[in-house]
């Protein structure tokens, strides 16, 4: 998990700064790994981690190439909260087997094992992209990104975002979203028969349907468009259909 890296945030201020500003409720690191997101004003990602506690601080777990742009970001909100954000030489270990002491169970899916944080990195060489398929799970980078909406990405449902917890930034329009609306489009599990790259159209009929991302076996993750979904969709030569859940 060379492509991880951990925020330190510490201070008086820490829990209710980051509360704020963050999808999930921060107070649940009492009971382990917590994830989330950043969105901005208008809901929009912006970054997925996991937040756990060490003694008083919280550890924040984010892809690399986010985290340059996440601490930016919560440095620009911090104002005059007293909480001191800086990077660590910490570094993730994770697995989907007997879990190590101290290790804290990723909250996304039981199937997605156990991570922790130390001083080496490691993997115990589980089919990572299986295990996102099978469950539909997004990956940063790849199914998310900055047009993303938490919802239409799962994050209900991967325990990622908390109705109850009071405001955030973007809050208003995820509680528009789960309230008011029935999404239209989101990330789903298809069949696939053939290969075709991340990013590829999906098409149905000549009209596009969405895009095709992480493939694993004869299956793989799609951003679709719910209403123009079905069977018989085709991403360049690979053809891709989808079983509506009733």
């Amino acid at each position: 998990m060379s492509n991880r890296r951990i925020l330190r945030l510490s201070g008086a201020d820490t829990r209710d700064f980051l509360q704020g500003l963050i999808t999930n409720d921060v107070t649940k690191v009492d009971q382990g790994l917590v994830y989330a997101a950043m969105l901005t004003p208008q809901g929009k990602y912006l970054a997925d981690f996991f937040v756990a506690a060490e003694g008083d601080d919280l550890l924040v777990d984010v892809d690399e190439s986010l985290a340059p742009s996440l601490a930016k970001r919560l440095t620009m909100y911090r104002l005059r909260a007293k909480v001191t954000i800086e990077e660590t030489d910490l570094a993730v270990r994770r697995g989907t087997g007997p879990a190590p002491e101290d290790a804290l169970a990723d909250p996304r899916h039981p199937d997605l094992g156990w991570r922790m944080y130390g001083a080496q990195p490691g993997d115990d060489g589980s089919d990572w992209d299986a295990i996102r398929v099978a469950h539909c799970i997004p990956e940063t980078g790849i199914e998310l990104g900055p047009d993303s909406y938490i919802l239409e990405a799962g994050f209900e449902r991967l325990n990622g975002v908390d109705f109850r917890k009071g405001c955030y930034v973007g809050q208003e329009v995820t509680a528009r979203m789960k309230h008011k609306t029935t999404l239209r489009k989101g990330l789903a599990t298809v069949t696939v028969e053939g290969e075709a790259p991340i990013g590829t159209e999906i098409r149905r009929a000549d009209k596009p349907v969405g895009t095709l991302f992480t493939q694993a076996g004869d299956q793989a993750i799609a951003y679709l468009r719910f209403d123009r979904a079905g069977a018989d969709m085709c991403a360049q030569n690979a053809r891709i259909d989808w079983q509506v859940k009733t």
